[in-house]
C-alpha cells in the first residue's frame, strides 16, 4: 500500500512540475504582464529602489509583447489559436525569439540596475507613467478591445 501511495505522490509531483513549464507554442504568458497601473501620487510615495523595480517590470512587458503585437496582444495565445501550424519550424522560430528576448532583457536589467539609479526620481516616475500608457495601448489592441 505504501508503494502505491509513494508512486502516486511521485506521479503527482512530476505532473505538477512538467505542467508548470512554459508551453513552447505560446507567445507570452500572463506572468510577463504587469498587474497594476499607477497614478503619479502612487509613484511619488515610493522609494527609488521600488520605482526602479516597477520600471524594469514595464520594460519587460513592452519588450516581451512588442515583437508579437501584429499577431496577438493577449497572454496565453498559442500559434494554433491564430492559424499558425505548430510544426517544428514554427516552434523553433518562436523558441529562438523568446530566448533572444530573455537574453536582451537580462542585458537591459543590468543597464537599469546600474544606470537608472542616477536618473532623477521625477524622470523615473514620468517614464513609468509613459510605459504604462504604452502598455495600455498594447493591451487595447488595434480593434480597441481591452
Amino acid at each position: 500500500m505504501s508503494k502505491i501511495l509513494t508512486s502516486f505522490i511521485l506521479f503527482i509531483t512530476i505532473s505538477i512540475t512538467f505542467g508548470q513549464q512554459a508551453n513552447p507554442a505560446v507567445f507570452f504568458t500572463q506572468r510577463d504582464q504587469i498587474n497594476k497601473f499607477h497614478t503619479i501620487s502612487d509613484l511619488q510615495s515610493l522609494k527609488k529602489g521600488e520605482l526602479i523595480n516597477l520600471y524594469q517590470d514595464r520594460v519587460k512587458e513592452i519588450m516581451t509583447i512588442l515583437p508579437f503585437l501584429s499577431l496577438t496582444n493577449e497572454a496565453g495565445v498559442r500559434l494554433g489559436d491564430i492559424g499558425i501550424k505548430e510544426d517544428s519550424r514554427h516552434l523553433k522560430v518562436l523558441k529562438n525569439t523568446t530566448e533572444s528576448i530573455r537574453d536582451n532583457l537580462e542585458t537591459i536589467d543590468t543597464m537599469v540596475e546600474e544606470l537608472i539609479p542616477y536618473a532623477d526620481t521625477e524622470k523615473i516616475i514620468s517614464t513609468i507613467l509613459y510605459y504604462e500608457e504604452i502598455i495600455k495601448k498594447i493591451r487595447i489592441g488595434v480593434d480597441g478591445n481591452f
